[in-house]
């Protein structure tokens, strides 16, 4: 597309104006030079050829502008071109020749450049070699960790502090597809991904709180520092799940204390759930039915001990010990058939040093407003085996509780232990001094943050086999709430020089995504090179989407830490609900009966959605496509607020004086191939390859970060389409 250059239009006016000037200064000149009939004479003969005068003068500035208009192209368009070409091969990997155009000097500077481009491709092929030699004992070792990784049984994901994932295996690849809500939508490929928040699977108070516990531990030198839960998706799937930290590197002489990230191992445990769960009501029908044939069998022998029984009598009262005797044979055979390949394991329940629940709980507490929390007597020697997460909830509602509806505002942590159990106590002082205070709190659900769980302090209490109870001493006035928890095997503290031998665990990547902080910068001003992308396309009816026109496939790609993840995409067929018109099926090749029987868009849009997550959209003439999704957002309820960049727009910013800036000739330009055009997946690859070098030509041009992208691109003459 040529669009107009100001330039020319400069140029034809300073000379027109000059050839006005000019002539009037002339013109001047000569008519004071005459007497007055010789100014009569002049203006006899001019006045009636004036305005053949004034158009000479306009076709002469006609011809001036073609003129200029090829002398700029010859001479500044020329090598503005071969500059923003030669900064392609300069800032990224495209390896072509520069075609000469422009002057005779221009085309010997290409030339030049050709063969420095030739030199460079030279030595990088042989730099390349040399890397290819030396990388070959790491591919060894990742092709090892990949093999190990495959043949583990459960599933592990690597995350870093922020909860992005920087590693999976396969099979946790399946598990997580499985715990699709939408799982006939792109096969549930929005839950798991490099740089995905594993927080769209996992509660994040959850996981804060097992980093939290985890971190305590290396600070006091345990040696093998996780941590164990089960948690229930949003999908209603049962996990259990071990978390394991990924320290900092060891500096020379230092142990490392710090975490950068933690392994989870995950096993789906639903079905053996709810074959326990059935089993247990086997059990307490068992219970119910025996109870009652238990007592008929007692009655019976209680009347056959009388000596006049009559033998009618006899007989039928046997009768009814045979039939109840059988019936509980019967019942108990019916209970070990449902057992013998039963689930018997029950809540994942962790050691844990009573002084760290403790401490635990004071922090949480102190962190709320209005209220503090201390500690009086507490028996390190003391080991509890809990499941500290619920059972931090449950202390800190009642915590809450205490200062909402009471008033209390300072409470005191109490620890020792019983026979078999360690004694938690929650303390404080009433108010008032109201000697007749009742507390009746164990089947409140626990309510935090103005969030309700299902779970109640008694279910908690029963999850650990415990006890609780509300105490008040009148006389001295204070109260407290009082749990039993069972005790646990002391763990043994292991020296933390333990785990300084550098053989026992070898590196085999280096993770950066571990360096980022979604807490410490805007969006706006973080690096472009840095922030996670979803680069898609949709394949549509028609081109007015706001006059009826569907979508009929999305397809999408994932950009993580300046890398294209081709593993990690998307791409969905819709149902349009009508009929494709046949002028635009040659143009993306879908039929009708490729689309028959698809999800529509109110089920591909949610999910599509997830898939995106909180990453930034990425599109190629971004205003169609988002002008798709949002026509569809009172039907969906799904709305695309993420931050949009358009290729067509960077690209009018990197190269101003390009001709065209569509895909296929972005993509020449930049020696991308494209495979699948018009293909919504095809032409979302394309996008991603073109705009990761756009990236780097950007950098040139001073724009690194998002905020300076999107100013740039909010001022290109492409800017103004609408849809």
């Amino acid at each position: 597309m040529r669009h107009f250059d100001s330039r020319v239009a400069l140029g034809v006016a300073i000379i027109g104006g000059i050839c006005v000037l000019w002539l009037l200064a002339t013109g001047i000149l000569i008519w004071s030079s005459l007497d007055e009939t010789g100014q009569d004479a002049v203006a006899a003969t001019l006045m009636p050829s004036l305005e053949l005068l004034i158009f000479m003068w306009a076709i002469s500035l006609t011809a001036v502008g073609f003129a200029l208009r090829w002398l700029v192209a010859y001479f500044m368009t020329a090598p503005a071109r071969l500059a923003e070409d030669a900064q392609v091969l300069l800032r990224t990997d495209v390896k072509r020749q520069l075609k000469p155009t422009g002057s005779i000097e221009n085309r010997r500077l290409t030339d030049l450049f050709n063969q420095l481009v030739q030199q460079r491709e030279t030595l990088r092929d042989d730099m390349d070699t040399l890397v290819q030699e030396a990388a070959s004992n790491t591919e060894l070792e990742k092709n090892r960790l990949a093999a190990l990784m495959s043949e583990l049984s459960k599933s592990v994901v690597v995350c870093n502090l922020d909860g992005r994932i920087l590693l999976y295996n396969n099979r946790a690849r399946r598990q997580f597809q499985r715990l699709s809500e939408s799982p006939k939508v792109a096969a549930g490929a929005e839950l798991i991904g490099l740089g995905r928040s594993i927080y769209g699977v996992f509660d994040r108070k959850l996981l804060t709180h097992a980093q939290e516990n985890i971190q305590h531990r290396i600070e006091q030198g345990v040696a093998s520092p996780s941590t164990k839960f089960v948690t229930t998706t949003q999908s209603g799937q049962l996990l259990r799940v071990q978390m394991a930290p990924v320290r900092a590197a060891q500096m020379e002489n230092k142990i490392p204390t710090q975490m950068t990230g933690f392994v989870l191992l995950t096993e789906n445990i639903t079905h053996e759930f709810e074959a326990l769960s059935h089993q247990e009501h086997v059990l307490n029908t068992l219970t119910e039915r025996s109870r009652a044939a238990i007592a008929n069998m007692q009655a019976a022998l209680d009347v056959l001990e009388y000596p006049d029984l009559e033998p009618a009598m006899h007989e039928n009262l046997l009768s009814v010990l045979r039939e109840e005797t059988q019936g509980l044979g019967e019942r108990i055979h019916e209970l070990k058939a449902t057992t013998v390949n039963g689930f018997m394991s029950h809540w994942s329940l962790e050691n844990m040093q009573g002084a760290d629940l403790v401490e635990a709980a004071i922090n949480r507490i102190n962190a709320l407003k209005g209220i503090t929390a201390t500690k009086s007597s507490i028996d390190t020697s003391v080991w509890l085996k809990v499941e500290s997460f619920t059972l931090l909830e449950a202390i800190i509602y009642l915590a809450e509780l205490l200062q909402h509806e009471y008033g209390v505002n300072k409470v005191q942590f109490r620890l020792g232990m019983t026979e078999a159990h360690g004694q938690l106590d929650l303390c404080w002082t009433p108010q008032n001094n109201d000697k007749g205070i009742t507390l009746n709190c164990e089947k409140d659900s626990i309510r935090l943050g103005g969030e309700e769980s299902s779970l109640t302090i008694q279910d908690v209490v029963e999850r650990h086999n415990g006890a609780f109870w509300f105490e008040h001493d009148a006389e001295s006035n204070q109260a407290l709430f009082r749990f039993l928890i069972p005790l646990a095997k002391p763990q043994e503290q292991l020296d933390a020089s333990a785990l300084t031998d550098k053989e026992s665990r070898p590196e085999f990547y280096d993770f950066d995504l571990f360096k980022a902080s979604e807490q410490t910068r805007s969006l706006e001003d973080r690096k472009l090179i840095e922030l996670s992308y979803t680069v898609f396309d949709t394949e549509t009816t028609g081109l007015d989407p706001a006059g009826g026109d569907e979508i009929i496939q999305i397809g999408a790609i994932r950009i993580v830490n300046g890398k294209l993840l081709q593993q990690e995409s998307f791409e969905q067929l819709v149902d349009p609900q009508r009929t494709i018109p046949a002028v635009s099926i040659p143009i993306h090749g879908i039929k009708p009966e490729m689309v028959k029987g698809q999800p529509v868009i109110k089920e591909v849009l949610p999910a599509f959605h997830a898939f995106v997550g909180d990453t930034v959209l990425v599109a190629h003439n971004a205003a169609f496509d988002m002008r798709c999704l949002q026509v569809k957002e009172a039907l969906t309820g799904v709305v695309f607020d993420q931050p949009v960049l358009d290729t067509l727009l960077l690209s009018a910013v990197a190269h101003p004086n390009q001709e065209s800036h569509g895909l296929d000739t972005i993509a020449e330009r930049l020696n991308v191939d494209i495979h699948g055009r018009h293909t919504a997946l095809g032409d979302a690859m394309a996008t991603a390859e073109v705009f990761l070098h756009l990236i780097n030509l950007l950098a040139e041009q001073g724009i690194h970060t998002m905020g300076q992208a999107r100013e740039a691109a909010e001022k290109t003459y492409y800017a103004r389409l609408k849809y």
